[in-house]
């Protein structure tokens, strides 16, 4: 998994929503964000990839994740 990758959470309150890797921790663990999902740390058992990647920075900002899912259409 790498950053920008579009993914839908599968386990958390927030399972069924959007959400985009901004950073990569470790192995097991990175930092998410999206549209109604709040930047946390996410496990990747948790995490669905989709096929969809945004063109996003490391550490980019929600403001920034949001506007490139609108781009992209998927907000």
């Amino acid at each position: 998994m790498e950053v920008g990758r579009v993914c839908v959470k599968i386990a958390g309150h927030e399972a069924g929503r959007l959400c985009v890797i901004v950073e990569k921790l470790d192995d097991t663990f990175v930092v998410v964000t999206g549209a109604g999902v709040k930047r946390r740390r996410c496990n990747l058992a948790h995490l669905e990839p989709t096929d969809k990647k945004l063109e996003i920075q490391k550490g980019a900002s929600d403001e920034e994740v949001k506007r490139a899912l609108e781009a992209a259409g998927l907000s």
